[in-house]
């Protein structure tokens, strides 16, 4: 099975840094696309960044120059590093691996338990 745990979230004053990290664990060989979204209370959980296994990402427009998504596939890491942080990124981040491999096995659509960002105006 895969496992996706993060950490780094917390309470931030507007304008401020956090970096979110995401282990995978679970012998995995591979993961395609790495990626994190996030979710407020009574909306549909969005994408925010994501990250395939080559290096390129992709970005919601709404963090376009603030927020920086990087991986090391040696150590099935993600990570997000988000800059100049606004009150309406408060959310739950979410880490996901649309596609790992563990052994012979794929396991698709795979998430973390997500982790709680707040930031105060």
């Amino acid at each position: 099975q895969v496992q996706l745990v993060e950490s780094g979230g917390g309470l931030v004053q507007a304008g401020g840094s956090l970096r979110l990290s995401c282990a995978a664990s679970g012998n995995i060989l591979v993961i395609n696309v790495g990626g994190w979204y996030r979710q407020t209370p009574g909306k549909q959980r969005e994408l925010v960044a994501q990250i395939t296994s080559s290096g390129t990402t992709n970005y919601a427009d709404f963090v376009k120059g603030r927020f920086t998504i990087s991986r090391d596939n040696a150590k099935n890491t993600v990570s997000l590093q988000m800059n100049s942080l606004k009150p309406e990124d408060t959310a739950v981040y979410y880490c996901n691996a649309n596609e790992a491999k563990v052994g012979s096995r794929w396991y698709y659509n795979n998430w973390g338990q997500g982790t709680q960002v707040t930031v105060s105006s």
